[in-house]
């Protein structure tokens, strides 16, 4: 046979394994399903689903009803109508059957062919995720009728824990702003939203019983401006904060969209601000200031002073009923030692407890803090620097500092967070280009976030994986003083990190993820994401907005 006919014919025959199936070589293109996160089976099949104005969504529970209009909420503005929710419908319909498929937590599986879409999860999550699939199954152009390509998909998320925390402490967002984080979140199936709410340069939770946090400590005089080397300020007053009948609105706002989300109260460092309100609560007696630098700052709790763990118990009574999550993260990293040192109550608590050193007070002091909070019927969760001096009981690890905190905590069969600055530290620039906005530092493309693999498998015992629960990228925003740009910062790496707690290993493929991406983008139009562009078009590199 002639060789370049046989070459062709390879190439005609693979071509048409390829088109067969997405679970054996998904390909996006146009009119072809693109989903981010990429599930673990999709399965292509001939012919599509119309969608019209006589489409009926058939929901028979509270939650799923819930999936349904949040469902319209996106078709509406795209067709001009919502579908009607019903309780019963064969034909022409997407029905939600949340509790009929039984694999996997928070898993669902999608069938759409030519005469119904259904849709069956695990729980009420699965449903959820499921619509979400859906919805990037949809055309972006706005349309009366939409055709819905036949595919049966079958999903589950590799880990239990998929995160994303947002810092207000340094620069705060409004709560529309918040929401929209959080539908973000729930269009990537993350399902945590770690809302740091309080550090040095300002305490944004309002707590009733200390109105001086509201009046002090959420108050700053001015802010750095440029890098934090450059010693200069703003000149002008900074501050804010969330009040309680904000953060049940924006709890509640989650629960909808399956987010958990979890609260950060700093301990026993990152705490000047609250120290600048009661000054009693720190080792020197003050006077403080909220603080207008960024850093590791040298005042901290008083660890020897039981008003210190009576002030934060009485504002964790208050934080808890806010938020019904199982964890609260109470922080611990960054702590230095030297005003304890110094501090006669500390010393004298060392002596008393039997303590060997300032490490092992922290660890006391995470501790006294997490014996409290399991008293309530919660876990904490702290960065990794909670490993020094002895791990507390019951903690998770959230390990930061590389993975090596995770690795020891999991060896000790604690839960362990990875998220380690390299890979997911989205407050790092995206560029080394000079028109990149001024940034933390560091380099973080978003192939590096999509490359990372949680488990460390050269590192641990094959049945230490399981304390691995998941992953998580953090927004930093001490260079961050925009929405715009806090968008920026965050997408498309989101959408890298995305697929990092989701995708099983062997359906990862970083050109892939971006062939899906270039159609995933239009969806962040949709939503008027201000994300980067670096990875889409490499000759530009010109940020989108001004920091």
């Amino acid at each position: 046979m002639n060789k370049n006919l046989l070459q062709r014919l390879c190439c005609m025959l693979l071509l048409c394994v390829g088109t067969a199936s997405f679970a054996q070589a998904p390909k996006a293109a146009k009119g072809q399903i693109a989903i981010i996160p990429q599930p673990v089976q999709v399965t292509a099949k001939t012919g599509f689903f119309l969608l019209t104005k006589h489409t009926v969504i058939v929901a028979t529970n509270e939650a799923d009803k819930t999936t349904a209009a949040l469902f319209n909420a996106w078709l509406e503005p795209l067709t001009g109508y919502a579908l009607p929710i019903r309780e019963s419908g064969a034909s022409n319909s997407i029905i939600l059957e949340t509790g009929h498929d039984t694999t996997h937590p928070e898993g669902y599986t999608l069938t759409v062919d030519r005469t119904r879409i259904k849709v069956r999860g695990n729980d009420a999550s699965g449903t959820f995720y499921g619509i979400q699939s859906l919805i990037q199954m949809l055309p972006v152009e706005k349309a009366t009728a939409m055709e819905v390509p036949a595919a049966t998909i079958v999903d589950y998320p590799r880990f239990s824990y998929r995160g994303m925390m947002l810092d207000v402490g340094r620069h705060m967002f409004p709560v529309d702003f918040i929401k929209k984080y959080i539908d973000l979140l729930a269009m990537h199936k993350m399902n945590t939203f770690h809302w740091h709410l309080t550090d040095d340069q300002g305490w944004r939770i309002e707590i009733k019983r200390y109105p001086r946090l509201q009046e002090v400590a959420s108050q700053r005089k001015e802010t750095s401006v440029g890098h934090y080397r450059d010693n200069k300020y703003d000149g002008t007053p900074y501050g804010g904060y969330y009040t309680q009948e904000q953060v049940k609105d924006v709890v509640k706002y989650a629960a909808d969209r399956h987010v958990t989300v979890i609260p950060e109260i700093e301990m026993p460092g990152h705490a000047q601000a609250a120290l600048a309100a009661y000054p009693y609560l720190g080792c020197t007696g003050g006077p403080y200031e909220v603080a207008t630098h960024w850093g590791v700052l040298h005042d901290v709790y008083c660890a020897g002073n039981d008003s210190t763990f009576t002030f934060l118990e009485n504002v964790l009574d208050e934080v808890l009923p806010l938020f019904p999550s199982k964890y609260v993260h109470i922080g611990g990293d960054e702590c230095p030692k030297d005003r304890w040192q110094a501090c006669p109550k500390c010393q004298a608590r060392i002596k008393a407890e039997g303590l060997k050193d300032e490490h092992a007070l922290q660890s006391y002091f995470v501790q006294r803090i997490e014996k409290y909070l399991n008293s309530k019927g919660r876990q904490i969760i702290g960065w990794d620097e909670i490993l020094e001096g002895g791990l507390a009981p019951n903690a998770t690890v959230m390990s930061w500092r590389g993975i090596e905190g995770g690795i020891a905590a999991a060896r000790q069969h604690h839960d362990v967070i990875m998220t380690p600055g390299k890979y997911l530290y989205i407050d790092h620039a995206q560029s080394n280009d000079k028109n990149e906005p001024l940034s933390i530092g560091g380099y973080l493309p978003v192939s590096q976030v999509y490359s990372y693999d949680p488990v460390p498998t050269d590192s641990l015992k094959p049945d230490e994986y399981k304390y691995i629960k998941g992953a998580q990228a953090n927004l930093w925003t001490e260079y961050v003083a925009s929405t715009d740009y806090a968008e920026y910062m965050a997408y498309p790496r989101a959408c890298a990190a995305a697929e990092v707690g989701w995708t099983p290993m062997n359906r990862k493929d970083y050109n892939n993820f971006l062939e899906r991406l270039k159609v995933h983008v239009k969806r962040l139009d949709l939503k008027d994401v201000h994300y980067a562009r670096h990875v889409l078009d490499s000759t530009s590199v010109t940020p989108l907005i001004q920091h």
